[in-house]
């Protein structure tokens, strides 16, 4: 088997698992793919031989005894990433332990695989992480030679507020991938910007000189799945009267960002399969297949893997959009970063009304500092949205933002449902961001809180303007 791309010659390898069989076919593929390897039993060989050599990743097992919790191995992954910061660790695992794979690459695993493997997937989520990872700077480092400056030095991030480190470390990370073709997948909760890193992505790739498509998954019903995504031909079905591209031909050339990629039933998962697999796909109602030279950047607020694992998404799909992974942290993780977005966000809020920019005062900047934003940006923005429309002055305070909370009928913690003086587009508005806010963004359970259907509320989150 041959890869694709020939990797770095030097790149070393280190294998950590105590199946010997696991060892030898895991170091058979990898030399065959051009890499050096060394094989270890367990986490303290691994130690000893980071120590006495450099590599360049490292691939370890979860469990290194009869024990199956895989405390052995995230405790290894723990000793790594204190010692050795900037080196990557791919996890492997049995099928029925994902979600604890998962629970390791939150703590700092470049990425898991599950076993038994595809060779040509393993040599190519290898060659990623290597692309990926190894040359990318750490947080200090970066901070060390100019920090976020540096970085927009060499490529345009000016839509993107942020200097903390874990989103350093997602800049670098886009830096490192922009210019490649690798499907990226970008996970984090609701309202923490998943689509201005994809946005980023593009700009900063060989493909920006198209407009990226983009696509909500969960807007498009399973019925009309085929034809909004492959298009269709004239008489392909009753109201088919002209032929229409679809998403994928638009996307020729260019980035296809598939948002919510999470809500996609397994049906239409199979469909979309084959394009990743091989760039082609057929408009309903052709007798031939079409190419599409497509760079696929999807984004989710679900733990893909956890859905592959309970078997609500399939494998194959799983692997074939997270060769990068990118992990977007949550307001309450980047506070400091709190003064820069508000600032950032009343002077894009004042331009959008035609209205004067206001100051924040220190201490407004404080208190938005110190509260727990559970819809992160975007609970953020409309917060300092209501507050600009509703005070009015040049200079937003502390008590400014007080007066704006909702009133006392709510329950401790929710928003208020007051609707005296409002207009009918008014309070349905008002109540659907305040189940966006309630849910966390979460589509799926906003539309069942509503009593809507997912294509009803989506065709309301557009009229009136709300981005989910």
């Amino acid at each position: 088997m041959k890869p694709p791309d020939m990797p770095p010659p030097r790149a070393r390898i280190l294998i950590v698992d105590d199946d010997q069989a696991v060892q030898i076919s895991l170091a058979l593929l990898l030399k065959q793919a051009g890499y050096a390897t060394a094989c270890c039993d367990d986490a303290e060989a691994a130690l000893a031989r980071l120590s006495d050599a450099a590599f360049d990743l490292v691939l370890q097992d979860m469990n290194f005894s009869l024990q199956t919790s895989g405390e052995e191995g995230l405790d290894l992954l723990g000793q790594i990433r204190q010692r050795w910061p900037a080196l990557p660790v791919l996890l492997m695992t049995a099928w029925g332990s994902i979600a604890l794979a998962v629970k390791g690459v939150q703590a700092g695993a470049a990425n898991f695989f599950t076993k038994p493997w595809d060779n040509l997937q393993l040599v190519q989520l290898v060659q990623a992480t290597l692309q990926a990872q190894a040359p990318a700077p750490a947080a200090g480092e970066l901070s060390a030679h100019g920090g976020r400056a540096a970085l927009d030095k060499k490529f345009d991030f000016s839509a993107i507020v942020g200097e903390h480190p874990a989103i350093l470390r997602v800049l670098a990370t886009i830096g490192q991938v922009a210019a490649t073709r690798a499907p990226v997948l970008i996970l984090g909760e609701s309202g923490t910007g998943k689509e201005l890193i994809a946005d980023a992505i593009h700009a900063n790739s060989p493909r920006a000189r198209r407009a990226a498509v983009k696509i909500n998954m969960g807007a498009i019903t399973s019925s009309l799945f085929e034809s909004e995504m492959f298009g269709h031909v004239r008489g392909a079905f009753t109201d088919a009267r002209t032929d229409r591209k679809g998403h994928i031909a638009c996307a020729d050339g260019s980035t296809l960002f598939l948002d919510e990629i999470g809500e996609l039933n397994r049906a239409d998962q199979v469909k979309l399969l084959r394009v990743l697999q091989d760039q082609t796909f057929q408009p309903v109602g052709a007798s031939r297949s079409e190419q599409a030279d497509v760079r696929v950047v999807s984004a989710t607020n679900c733990e893909l893997a956890e859905l592959v694992a309970s078997g609500d998404f399939r494998e194959d799909l799983f692997y074939r959009l997270n060769l990068i992974t990118i992990r977007l942290p949550p307001l309450r993780e980047r506070r400091s970063d709190i003064a820069a977005l508000a600032r950032h966000i009343v002077t894009e809020v004042a331009a959008s009304y035609a209205l004067p920019t206001p100051s924040i005062s220190a201490q407004a900047l404080d208190w938005l500092a110190a509260q727990p934003w559970p819809g992160n940006i975007r609970q953020l923005k409309q917060t300092l949205e209501r507050t600009m429309l509703l005070c009015g002055s040049s200079q937003l305070t502390h008590a400014d933002f007080l007066a704006g909370e909702p009133g006392d009928g709510a329950a401790a913690g929710e928003p208020a449902l007051a609707v005296g003086g409002m207009t009918l587009d008014q309070v349905e508005r008002h109540m659907i961001e305040t189940a966006l806010t309630q849910h966390l963004g979460n589509i799926s359970a906003v539309a069942r809180a509503l009593g809507l259907s997912r294509a009803a509320l989506y065709r309301r989150l557009e009229r009136h303007g709300i981005a989910a």
